[in-house]
């Protein structure tokens, strides 16, 4: 396990399942993970996955059925502010937003802190530490693509939920473990998910 946790938030974007399978991969690595999901997250769960979440007692096996709770996950609701991940004295790896809504863009652009979410992304930003936003969301509006920018310029990796197609990719599995890898390749966590550029 890493001596510093990895937080994870789930937002309302559409594509849940990059976050789902994030998850999914993060702690099979038994790398502790701390996570949080919006409420527009609960909808897109219901509608994409027809899962359901309950976010005011959330078990893991609600996002990842069959997966037993463990000790490599802490889970924090999205309207907690007095959680560990809402200070920058809480020692993290860093935080992955996956996938990233257009919303919690604008909001961590402008450091609105309006959830756990905003928050848990503007103490990395502050505090110097590795952010992972990945939006999925296309054609983008001017407004869209500044706050990307500004969310880059402060310190931020914008890493677009767009899977690449020079892989053998014979299911959309393969096109979803495409973009885990990279962000797994962020923050440099060993995975066999896809091949490497030239290699056998």
């Amino acid at each position: 396990m890493s001596q510093s946790p990895i937080v994870l938030a789930i937002t309302g974007a559409s594509g849940l399942v990059y976050g789902q399978r994030l998850l999914q991969v993060l702690l099979e690595s038994q790398i502790e993970v701390h996570l949080t999901i919006s409420d527009s997250a609960r909808v897109v769960a219901q509608h994409e996955l027809n899962l359901t979440l309950d976010l005011k007692q959330f078990e893991i096996d609600q996002l990842l059925p069959g997966h037993a709770s463990g000790d490599t996950l802490v889970y924090h609701h999205y309207k907690d502010f007095m959680t560990p991940i809402a200070s920058g004295s809480f020692k993290t790896r860093g935080m992955i937003v996956c996938p990233c809504s257009g919303g919690t863009m604008s909001g961590i652009a402008t450091a609105a802190s309006r959830n756990l979410i905003q928050r848990a992304a503007d103490v990395h930003l502050k505090e110097k530490r590795p952010l992972v936003l990945v939006p999925r969301e296309a054609p983008l509006s001017l407004i869209q693509i500044d706050n990307m920018r500004t969310a880059c310029a402060a310190g931020a990796t914008i890493l677009p939920a767009s899977p690449g197609f020079y892989q053998e990719t014979g299911a959309v599995s393969d096109l979803v473990d495409f973009i885990v890898a990279r962000i797994l390749d962020q923050f440099d966590i060993e995975h066999d998910l896809v091949g490497r550029w030239g290699g056998e």
